[in-house]
Protein backbone atom coordinates (compact mmCIF):
# COMPACT_ATOMS: atom_id res chain seq x y z
CA UNK A 1 0.00 0.00 0.00
CA UNK A 2 1.33 3.64 -1.20
CA UNK A 3 1.35 6.07 1.67
CA UNK A 4 0.92 9.75 0.15
CA UNK A 5 2.05 13.24 1.74
CA UNK A 6 0.57 16.92 1.02
CA UNK A 7 3.26 19.38 0.75
CA UNK A 8 1.51 22.12 1.89
CA UNK A 9 3.95 24.44 0.95
CA UNK A 10 2.30 23.99 -2.90
CA UNK A 11 -0.81 22.49 -2.53
CA UNK A 12 -4.26 23.60 -0.93
CA UNK A 13 -2.27 27.27 -1.51
CA UNK A 14 -5.80 28.88 -1.57
CA UNK A 15 -6.18 28.82 1.86
CA UNK A 16 -3.31 30.12 4.61
CA UNK A 17 -0.93 27.46 5.79
CA UNK A 18 -2.49 27.01 9.15
CA UNK A 19 -5.59 26.45 7.05
CA UNK A 20 -4.08 24.27 4.52
CA UNK A 21 -3.97 21.18 7.39
CA UNK A 22 -7.64 20.70 7.53
CA UNK A 23 -8.12 21.23 4.06
CA UNK A 24 -5.50 18.13 3.25
CA UNK A 25 -7.26 15.84 5.67
CA UNK A 26 -10.91 16.95 4.55
CA UNK A 27 -8.81 15.57 1.14
CA UNK A 28 -8.15 12.39 2.18
CA UNK A 29 -4.61 13.04 3.70
CA UNK A 30 -3.28 11.49 6.74
CA UNK A 31 0.58 12.79 6.33
CA UNK A 32 1.95 16.71 5.61
CA UNK A 33 5.23 17.48 4.26
CA UNK A 34 6.18 21.33 4.91
CA UNK A 35 9.04 23.13 2.38
CA UNK A 36 10.07 25.68 5.12
CA UNK A 37 7.66 25.44 8.38
CA UNK A 38 9.77 28.07 9.82
CA UNK A 39 6.94 30.81 9.74
CA UNK A 40 4.51 29.17 12.23
CA UNK A 41 5.97 27.86 15.86
CA UNK A 42 6.34 24.32 16.30
CA UNK A 43 3.86 24.52 18.81
CA UNK A 44 1.12 25.87 16.67
CA UNK A 45 2.25 23.38 14.31
CA UNK A 46 2.01 20.35 16.71
CA UNK A 47 -1.28 21.40 18.16
CA UNK A 48 -2.74 21.84 14.85
CA UNK A 49 -1.80 18.27 13.53
CA UNK A 50 -2.87 16.98 16.57
CA UNK A 51 -6.51 18.98 16.04
CA UNK A 52 -6.48 17.43 12.63
CA UNK A 53 -4.76 13.63 13.51
CA UNK A 54 -2.29 14.19 10.53
CA UNK A 55 1.52 13.64 11.05
CA UNK A 56 4.00 15.85 9.73
CA UNK A 57 6.71 13.29 7.67
CA UNK A 58 9.23 16.27 6.19
CA UNK A 59 10.35 19.12 6.66
CA UNK A 60 13.90 21.63 5.29
CA UNK A 61 16.73 23.21 6.69
CA UNK A 62 16.77 26.65 6.15
CA UNK A 63 18.33 27.27 3.02
CA UNK A 64 18.91 31.06 3.49
CA UNK A 65 18.77 32.57 -0.20
CA UNK A 66 18.41 29.52 -2.68
CA UNK A 67 14.64 29.91 -4.14
CA UNK A 68 15.61 33.79 -4.41
CA UNK A 69 17.96 32.97 -6.85
CA UNK A 70 21.19 32.71 -4.98
CA UNK A 71 23.93 30.11 -3.76
CA UNK A 72 21.61 28.26 -0.58
CA UNK A 73 23.19 28.00 2.60
CA UNK A 74 24.36 23.80 3.11
CA UNK A 75 27.08 24.01 0.33
CA UNK A 76 28.91 27.67 0.71
CA UNK A 77 32.05 27.29 2.78
CA UNK A 78 31.74 30.77 4.09
CA UNK A 79 28.08 29.81 5.46
CA UNK A 80 29.26 27.04 7.84
CA UNK A 81 28.18 28.75 10.81
CA UNK A 82 24.82 29.92 9.59
CA UNK A 83 24.34 26.48 8.17
CA UNK A 84 24.90 25.29 12.36
CA UNK A 85 22.34 27.83 13.01
CA UNK A 86 19.80 26.30 10.67
CA UNK A 87 20.47 23.20 11.88
CA UNK A 88 19.78 23.99 15.49
CA UNK A 89 16.64 25.95 14.64
CA UNK A 90 15.46 22.55 12.51
CA UNK A 91 16.40 20.64 15.14
CA UNK A 92 14.43 22.75 17.61
CA UNK A 93 11.38 21.92 15.52
CA UNK A 94 12.38 18.10 14.95
CA UNK A 95 12.21 17.56 19.13
CA UNK A 96 8.85 18.95 19.18
CA UNK A 97 7.05 17.58 15.93
CA UNK A 98 8.88 14.73 15.49
CA UNK A 99 8.82 13.99 11.26
CA UNK A 100 10.33 10.87 10.10
CA UNK A 101 13.02 13.09 7.93
CA UNK A 102 14.47 16.35 7.61
CA UNK A 103 15.92 17.70 4.18
CA UNK A 104 19.06 19.09 3.65
CA UNK A 105 19.00 21.11 0.05
CA UNK A 106 22.45 21.22 -1.34
CA UNK A 107 22.59 24.37 -3.10
CA UNK A 108 24.28 26.31 -6.15
CA UNK A 109 27.78 27.14 -6.73
CA UNK A 110 28.00 29.69 -9.41
CA UNK A 111 31.93 29.62 -9.89
CA UNK A 112 33.12 26.18 -11.94
CA UNK A 113 36.46 26.69 -9.95
CA UNK A 114 35.41 26.40 -6.41
CA UNK A 115 32.86 23.30 -7.05
CA UNK A 116 35.46 21.10 -5.28
CA UNK A 117 35.35 23.47 -2.48
CA UNK A 118 31.30 23.81 -2.58
CA UNK A 119 30.94 20.05 -2.68
CA UNK A 120 32.96 19.45 0.21
CA UNK A 121 31.95 22.00 2.59
CA UNK A 122 28.16 20.30 1.61
CA UNK A 123 29.68 16.70 2.96
CA UNK A 124 30.70 18.24 6.11
CA UNK A 125 27.10 19.91 6.90
CA UNK A 126 25.47 16.58 5.88
CA UNK A 127 27.57 14.87 8.75
CA UNK A 128 26.62 17.84 10.83
CA UNK A 129 23.28 17.45 10.68
CA UNK A 130 23.33 13.53 10.83
CA UNK A 131 24.59 13.97 14.04
CA UNK A 132 22.57 16.27 15.03
CA UNK A 133 19.55 14.41 13.57
CA UNK A 134 20.05 10.71 14.43
CA UNK A 135 19.43 10.80 18.73
CA UNK A 136 16.12 11.94 17.71
CA UNK A 137 15.87 8.76 15.06
CA UNK A 138 14.95 11.22 12.12
CA UNK A 139 16.62 10.60 9.19
CA UNK A 140 18.86 13.02 7.23
CA UNK A 141 17.98 13.24 3.51
CA UNK A 142 19.06 15.45 0.89
CA UNK A 143 17.88 16.03 -2.84
CA UNK A 144 19.08 16.05 -6.58
CA UNK A 145 17.69 19.58 -8.26
CA UNK A 146 17.65 19.36 -12.08
CA UNK A 147 19.85 22.06 -13.44
CA UNK A 148 17.58 23.66 -16.09
CA UNK A 149 15.27 24.98 -13.07
CA UNK A 150 18.55 25.83 -10.86
CA UNK A 151 21.55 26.44 -13.11
CA UNK A 152 24.35 25.98 -10.94
CA UNK A 153 22.79 23.00 -8.22
CA UNK A 154 25.66 21.02 -6.70
CA UNK A 155 23.69 18.12 -7.09
CA UNK A 156 21.43 17.38 -10.12
CA UNK A 157 20.88 13.48 -10.17
CA UNK A 158 20.35 10.20 -8.96
CA UNK A 159 23.83 8.69 -9.27
CA UNK A 160 25.66 12.49 -7.57
CA UNK A 161 23.14 11.69 -4.74
CA UNK A 162 24.04 7.67 -4.70
CA UNK A 163 27.84 8.77 -4.45
CA UNK A 164 27.38 10.90 -1.24
CA UNK A 165 25.52 8.36 0.25
CA UNK A 166 27.90 5.26 -0.22
CA UNK A 167 31.23 7.66 0.64
CA UNK A 168 29.23 8.91 3.72
CA UNK A 169 28.16 5.55 4.73
CA UNK A 170 26.35 6.83 7.61
CA UNK A 171 23.61 4.70 8.87
CA UNK A 172 20.66 7.48 8.92
CA UNK A 173 21.89 9.28 5.62
CA UNK A 174 19.34 8.83 2.76
CA UNK A 175 18.33 10.54 -0.97
CA UNK A 176 15.54 12.19 -1.24
CA UNK A 177 14.26 11.08 -4.65
CA UNK A 178 12.10 13.69 -6.56
CA UNK A 179 10.91 12.07 -9.71
CA UNK A 180 9.98 15.50 -11.50
CA UNK A 181 13.69 16.34 -10.98
CA UNK A 182 14.89 13.00 -12.22
CA UNK A 183 12.81 13.03 -15.03
CA UNK A 184 14.08 16.58 -15.53
CA UNK A 185 17.62 15.36 -15.94
CA UNK A 186 16.74 12.72 -18.56
CA UNK A 187 17.35 10.08 -15.27
CA UNK A 188 15.06 6.62 -15.44
CA UNK A 189 13.39 6.87 -12.13
CA UNK A 190 11.45 3.78 -12.74
CA UNK A 191 14.64 1.71 -12.54
CA UNK A 192 16.66 3.77 -9.92
CA UNK A 193 13.63 3.16 -7.62
CA UNK A 194 13.53 -0.30 -8.28
CA UNK A 195 17.22 -0.78 -7.92
CA UNK A 196 18.13 1.52 -4.77
CA UNK A 197 14.86 1.78 -2.94
CA UNK A 198 16.69 0.65 0.39
CA UNK A 199 19.09 3.87 0.04
CA UNK A 200 16.03 6.33 -0.62
CA UNK A 201 14.65 8.24 2.71
CA UNK A 202 11.82 10.20 1.22
CA UNK A 203 10.20 10.45 -2.70
CA UNK A 204 8.36 13.15 -4.25
CA UNK A 205 6.81 13.53 -7.23
CA UNK A 206 5.22 15.94 -9.99
CA UNK A 207 4.64 15.54 -13.48
CA UNK A 208 7.10 16.65 -16.34
CA UNK A 209 7.30 18.75 -18.26
CA UNK A 210 5.51 21.50 -16.05
CA UNK A 211 5.57 20.14 -12.18
CA UNK A 212 2.09 19.73 -12.34
CA UNK A 213 -0.22 16.82 -11.10
CA UNK A 214 -0.31 13.67 -12.99
CA UNK A 215 -2.04 13.74 -16.00
CA UNK A 216 -0.28 16.84 -17.10
CA UNK A 217 2.98 15.85 -18.34
CA UNK A 218 4.42 12.87 -19.87
CA UNK A 219 5.35 10.59 -16.85
CA UNK A 220 3.29 7.32 -16.37
CA UNK A 221 2.31 7.80 -13.00
CA UNK A 222 0.47 4.16 -12.75
CA UNK A 223 3.92 2.24 -13.52
CA UNK A 224 5.75 4.57 -10.85
CA UNK A 225 3.16 4.07 -8.06
CA UNK A 226 3.69 0.41 -8.96
CA UNK A 227 7.22 0.34 -8.88
CA UNK A 228 7.25 2.22 -5.39
CA UNK A 229 4.73 -0.56 -4.32
CA UNK A 230 7.15 -3.51 -5.31
CA UNK A 231 10.18 -1.85 -3.95
CA UNK A 232 11.88 -2.52 -1.28
CA UNK A 233 10.77 1.78 -0.05
CA UNK A 234 8.10 1.81 2.48
CA UNK A 235 8.50 5.48 3.64
CA UNK A 236 5.92 8.20 2.40
CA UNK A 237 5.22 9.60 -1.02
CA UNK A 238 4.96 13.45 -0.70
CA UNK A 239 2.78 15.19 -3.93
CA UNK A 240 4.58 18.29 -4.24
CA UNK A 241 3.21 20.00 -7.45
CA UNK A 242 1.74 23.23 -8.80
CA UNK A 243 -1.90 22.21 -9.48
CA UNK A 244 -3.47 23.03 -12.28
CA UNK A 245 -6.52 24.75 -11.50
CA UNK A 246 -7.63 24.31 -7.55
CA UNK A 247 -5.96 21.92 -5.27
CA UNK A 248 -9.24 20.03 -5.50
CA UNK A 249 -9.52 20.04 -8.85
CA UNK A 250 -6.14 18.53 -9.20
CA UNK A 251 -6.65 14.94 -6.96
CA UNK A 252 -8.26 12.64 -9.23
CA UNK A 253 -4.78 10.67 -9.26
CA UNK A 254 -5.46 10.27 -5.27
Amino acid sequence: MLNFAANLSVLFTEVELINRFKAAKQAGFEAVEIQFPYSLSAETLKNVLEEQQLKLVLFNVDADDLLKGGEGLACVPEKQSQFRQAVAQALAYARILKPEAVNVLPGRCFHEDRKQEFLKTFKENLCFAVEAFAPLGIKTVFEAVNSQDMPGFIIHNGQQMLDIVNQLNLPTLFMQYDIYHAQMMGDKPYEFISRYADKIGHIQFADCPGRGQPGTGQIDFERIFSVINKSAYLGWIGAEYNPVGTTSESLDWL
